[in-house]
Parts: C-alpha cells; structure tokens; sequence
C-alpha cells in the first residue's frame, strides 16, 4: 500500500524514499513544535508597505548564478512617523524569472537579523522572506498577488501575501529605481506552522497519495486560473505539509506567474501538454473514473463565486481592461463545472489515455 502511494523510481531510489516516509510520519508528532514562527501581524492586514532597499543594488542584480550570494543591504522605511532602518542580506533567488533573458527584475529572498530588527517595527519575527519582483511590469505582479488571495478564500492551508512598494537605491550611483509593486510571501515553516502542521521535504509523493479532498479542490483552483505550472510529484511550485488532524500529506501551491489569469506576457505552458496559450485550460489531476468525489468540490467553487468575483470588480489596482478579461474568464470557468457533459470531458481528462492529462512536468523549461 505505501509503495503504491509513491511516485515511481528505481528500487534503490524506492528503498530510500520509502524509509523517509516511514520515519517521516513516525516522527511528526514530535518534530510538530520545532518551526520557528513569523510575525503574527505582518499579513495581518492588506495595509500596503512601502519601503527602499539601498545598498550595491547593481552587484546584486547581476548576480543570478547558479549559487547567488547574499548581498549586505539595508531596509528603509518610516512607521508612526518614525525613519527606520533594518540591515539585512539579500540574494537572488528562484528558476524562470531569475534569468535576465526572462525578467528585468528577479526574485529575491530578504534575509533579516532578529538582532537587529526593530522589537516594534511591523517587520519584527521575519526570517527568510521571499519577495517577488516586477518581470515585465508590476501589474502582472498585483495580478499574481490577487491569485494567492483567491486561494485564500479555498482555504487556510495556502500561503498568505502582503502587496508592498519596494525602491531600490543604488548607494555607488545614489541613482533610483521604482517605486514598483512586489509580493512578500509568508515563509514556509510559519504557513506549516499556522496549520498545525510540518513541511515534508525529502519525501516524494503519488498525487493519490494527498488527502482527497483538498488534492482535489487544489487541482480545481489550479485549472479554474489556468495554471499547469505544478506537480505533486516533483513539487514544482508546491509545498506539501502533514497535517496532524488529519494524518495526511496536503499540497499549498504557490508561484502563479504561469498562470493564465495573470495573464504574464512571458507564460506559456510546457510543450508536453500541447496547450496553445495559458488561456486554454487543462485540469492535471489524476484520473476518476468516478467523479463522484468531484460533485462536493465544484458546489463548493459555486458557493464561492460571489467571493471569487469581488476580488476583480471594483478592484481600484485593476485596469477595466483586465478587470473585464479576468471576469469572462471565470465565466467560462462557471460554465463548464455547471454543465454535466463539460465536467465529464474536462476534469475526466486525465482518464483519456491518447491525452496529456497524465504528464509530469518537473518544471517549465527556459523559453
């Protein structure tokens, strides 16, 4: 039974992740209580943070090698009308958007000292943070931000994000750039934290192999955004934590840049999966040849439509242009988990053994 839940290797490989999975679950109880939290209040509210990140800003944004560097920096900003400045080490980070080929600006992760951050200030309880910098153009940055508000509607088991204002002022230079929009993203042990729960990093899982029903309406969220950047099996773009109250894997997805939704110039999907564009959907679950299971998940994306939509409507970040996109695009989404035949044909998919529903992608290749 525990072999059938893993993805397949080879016999040595199966052996080593087999005793992982055993002495994973063996000790999660008592490794339960070991990660370290973040700040309570920092994603407490949607306040937008603006703060300067000074420093060789030249040297590191020019440093996205295969093994980046960290960069001592300082952090700026003013709270109660108060200047206040953090030091702190900054590296280039992440896969896609770190080429320059790919993106103007990379992701990068802030890497805090609790020594020396502020017992008062709003950044208090940070470790390692990622920040996720404009590619193309910061309103593709507010529009992957909203996803992950989404996916926060779904469920507490997701990652929380705070949209900030970020400048960068080269010291060498005294020259600026931006202000513009990034993300700051919870940190992966405070999310694990939060749910009760510890990340599982070692071990490789079977997509069957996550409690049903958040797999479920994970791989429904991921085909209602047009999103095939992802995999269980690889842990492209996810994080898969084990829950104590329920004894089971989850999958928290993150990184929806690929996204159809955000609608990134740079996106497109894996050639694998044939797709013309990240408008056109592909559900990736698993296949059912019973889609019973399936019926509770879709009532439940229908009782969330009116919460879904009042993300984009009336939404002052948005143009009307995208704001009227995002709209028809969820409409069509609307459409097909209410049409019987469409669900069949759809989230059947994966079922279709002349189909790609059923490739494992470890990660998009560099365009």
């Amino acid at each position: 039974m525990l072999l059938s839940l893993l993805v397949h290797f080879t016999p040595s490989e199966y052996f080593k992740c087999t005793s992982r999975f055993v002495l994973g679950f063996l000790f999660q109880f008592l490794l339960l209580n070991v990660v370290i939290g973040q700040s309570s209040t920092f994603f407490d509210t949607d306040e937008l943070i603006e703060f300067t990140i000074k420093g060789d800003v030249k040297a590191l944004l020019k440093d996205r090698g295969e093994e980046p560097s960290y960069h001592k920096m300082t952090l700026h900003y003013s709270e109660d009308g108060n200047s206040l400045e953090i030091p702190l080490k900054v590296k280039v980070r992440g896969n896609f958007r770190k080429l320059s080929s790919n993106c103007k600006f990379p992701p990068l992760l802030l890497n805090f000292a609790k020594s020396s951050t502020p017992k008062n200030s709003i950044f208090n309880g940070l470790d390692k943070i990622k920040l996720v910098t404009p590619c193309r153009g910061d309103e593709f940055v507010v529009q992957e931000y909203l996803v992950y508000k989404l996916y926060n509607l779904i469920t507490p088991r997701s990652f929380k994000a705070k949209l900030v204002k970020v400048t960068f002022q080269d010291k060498a230079k005294d020259k600026y750039t931006g202000p513009f929009y990034g993300i700051i993203l919870e940190e992966d042990k405070a999310m694990a934290k939060r749910n009760g729960s510890r990340l599982i990093k070692d071990i490789k899982f079977a997509p069957q192999a996550i409690q049903q029903e958040d797999f479920l309406k994970m791989a429904v969220f991921q085909y209602m955004i047009g999103n095939t950047d992802w995999s269980v099996q690889f842990k492209q773009n996810l994080k898969i934590i084990n829950m104590k109250s329920i004894g089971l894997p989850v999958a928290v997805p993150y990184d929806f840049d690929h996204a159809g939704i955000v609608r990134a110039p740079y996106a497109k999907p894996a050639p694998e999966l044939e797709l013309q564009s990240t408008l056109v959907r592909r559900y990736r679950g698993y296949c059912m040849e019973d889609l019973k299971p399936l019926n509770k998940v879709l009532e439940f994306f229908n009782q969330l439509k009116g919460d879904f939509y009042a993300v984009y409507e009336n939404n002052a970040l948005l143009s009307n242009n995208y704001q009227q996109k995002t709209i028809r695009f969820l409409n069509k989404f609307y459409q097909t988990i209410n049409k019987p035949s469409m669900i069949k044909t759809e989230f059947g998919y994966p079922c279709n053994p002349n189909g790609t529903g059923n490739i494992v992608i470890q990660g998009l290749k560099k365009h």
